[in-house]
């Protein structure tokens, strides 16, 4: 029957480490000084594990808010896929919002530009 015992290691914060020791150890994994390197190259292992290789999107052309829909619509779906990580898709989420309201300002100024345009012609007309 195994003991309810946990690793001796003592964290910064003062509290114990609350996880099961190794065997023959005190020690868990983590805090245990005879697995020192086998821990640092888990660590490297582990980081190059979560990375995914860097992928060439296509160029996409944006005029309208049309577009932008398109684009949320095609990440979703390669997310979905797993062609786009996350933290990309995550990315190209935020930059459509962003983009959405530049083309809805863009949109408003160009229709103030023109009432402007026809309230002045009405102006010099009278």
């Amino acid at each position: 029957m195994k003991e309810n015992k946990r690793c001796n290691c003592i964290k910064p914060d003062g509290k114990n480490c609350n996880a099961w020791p190794m065997n023959n150890s005190e020690f868990c994994f983590t805090h245990n000084p005879e697995t020192k390197k086998e821990k640092k190259e888990a660590v490297i292992k582990g980081g190059k594990a979560n990375r995914r290789p860097y992928v060439n999107l296509d160029e996409v052309e944006i005029k309208n808010q049309k577009d932008v829909v398109n684009l949320i619509a095609k990440t979703i779906n390669e997310v979905r896929q797993g062609m786009v990580d996350v933290k990309v898709a995550n990315c190209i989420f935020y930059g459509s919002g962003q983009l959405i309201k530049a083309l809805e300002i863009a949109d408003l100024e160009g229709r103030v530009v023109e009432i402007e345009k026809v309230i002045e012609e009405q102006s010099h007309g009278k």
